[in-house]
C-alpha cells in the first residue's frame, strides 16, 4: 500500500444511484486514494436518500475506506426550478433491488457546500474532486470560497451532452438538465483554473456497456458484501435500459469517468469551450461547445473523446477484485 501522505485526497460529489455507487466502490478500492469527503447532491434520488445511500456504502466499504469518512448532505433543491429526480432509471430510493443496511451514524454536519471548501483548505493544491451528479454544492461553495479552481489540483464531471443526442430531453444530460444554472456558474469559474477540468459527456459514458457476461464477472469477483449490492442495483439499470429500447444492457457514466483521472490511458481527452443553455424553450441544460472557435474564448474543458471501452470494464473489475480482497 502507498504511503499515507503519497495517497491522493479526493472529494466525491454524488446523486447516488447505481452508477455513483460503482463510482464510489472503485475509489474505494484504489489503495493510492484518500477519500477526504462524500457530498451528497439532490438528483437521480431526493438528498435524504442520497446521503442514507453513501452512509450505508461507506459503512459496507468502511474495511477499505475507515470508519470515519465524512458523507455531508447537500442542498435539497437546485439553484434554479424544481428538482427532478430519476426514479424510473435508478429506483426509488436511487439504488434499484438493492437494500442497504440502515446508517449507523448520521451525516457531517457540514453542509456539502461546505465540505467542499474543508477539503480543499485541508489539501490545497493537492484535492482531486469529482462532480458526477449535479452540480448544485460545488456552485454553492464558489460563494464560499471562490478561490476554489485555484485550490484544487484538478476537478473531473460526469455530465452534458455535446454533438450527441441527450438522455433526459432531446439534447441535455441528466446531471447538468437538474441544474443548468449551477453547471453554468462551475464551468465559468473553473475557466480560471490552472489546469482545465476534464468533462466526461455522453459521447464518451455512453461508449461503455454492461452485458449480461459483464454482470455475471461482477458476481464472480469477490463474496464481499457490496457485490450483491452493486449487481442488485444495475439489475434495475439493466432493466431501465431494456425498456428504453437498449436492450439487455446499461451505460454505467460515472466509473468511467472516475477511472480516467487516474488511468487517463482509458480515454484520450481534447480542449474545448463549453458553456451551459439556461434560457431555450426547447434546449435549457443543454451543454454547447464551440468547436469553430466563434465565441473567441478559451477553452475551459477537456473534453473525453475516444475511449478504449472494454479496457476500462477489464481494468475496472481488476480493481474491484483486488481491493476488495484486501478488506477484512
Amino acid at each position: 500500500m502507498p504511503d499515507e501522505a503519497l495517497r491522493i485526497p479526493v472529494l466525491l460529489d454524488c446523486d447516488t444511484g447505481i452508477d455513483d455507487a460503482l463510482a464510489l466502490t472503485y475509489l474505494a478500492c484504489r489503495d493510492d486514494v484518500e477519500l477526504a469527503g462524500i457530498v451528497s447532491t439532490a438528483g437521480n434520488a431526493e438528498v435524504a436518500h442520497v446521503t442514507a445511500n453513501n452512509l450505508g456504502l461507506t459503512e459496507l466499504l468502511a474495511g477499505l475506506l475507515g470508519p470515519g469518512t465524512p458523507v455531508a448532505r447537500g442542498s435539497e433543491a437546485p439553484l434554479g426550478g424544481e428538482l427532478m429526480t430519476a426514479a424510473d432509471t435508478h429506483g426509488p430510493t436511487g439504488m434499484g433491488h438493492a437494500i442497504l443496511p440502515e446508517p449507523a451514524r448520521a451525516a457531517d454536519v457540514r453542509s456539502g457546500a461546505q465540505l467542499w471548501v474543508d477539503a480543499a483548505r485541508a489539501h490545497p493544491g493537492r484535492l482531486v474532486g469529482f462532480v458526477i451528479g449535479p452540480h448544485t454544492n460545488l456552485a454553492l461553495a464558489l460563494e464560499i470560497e471562490p478561490r476554489l479552481p485555484r485550490l484544487l489540483k484538478r476537478l473531473h464531471i460526469m455530465g452534458g451532452a455535446i454533438n450527441h443526442r441527450g438522455n433526459t430531453a432531446p439534447t441535455t444530460e441528466w446531471n447538468i438538465a437538474v441544474d443548468p444554472e449551477a453547471a453554468h456558474r462551475v464551468l465559468a469559474a473553473f475557466a480560471q483554473a490552472p489546469i482545465r477540468p476534464v468533462l466526461g459527456a455522453l459521447e464518451a459514458t455512453e461508449a461503455v456497456r454492461f452485458t449480461q457476461g459483464t454482470l455475471e464477472a461482477l458476481q464472480a469477483i469477490s463474496a464481499h458484501p457490496i457485490v450483491p449490492v452493486l449487481t442488485d442495483a444495475l439489475r434495475w439499470y439493466f432493466e431501465f435500459h431494456e425498456a428504453d429500447g437498449f436492450g439487455w444492457m446499461a451505460h454505467v457514466h460515472d466509473p468511467l469517468v472516475v477511472a480516467q483521472a487516474f488511468e487517463p490511458r482509458l480515454a484520450s481527452a481534447v480542449p474545448l469551450a463549453v458553456d451551459v443553455e439556461l434560457t431555450g424553450a426547447l434546449t435549457r441544460g443543454e451543454t454547447v461547445g464551440d468547436w469553430l472557435g466563434r465565441w473567441n474564448r478559451e477553452p475551459n474543458v477537456e473534453v473525453m473523446r475516444e475511449v478504449d471501452a472494454d479496457g476500462f470494464v477489464a481494468h475496472l473489475l481488476e480493481v474491484l477484485r483486488r481491493g476488495l480482497r484486501r478488506d477484512p
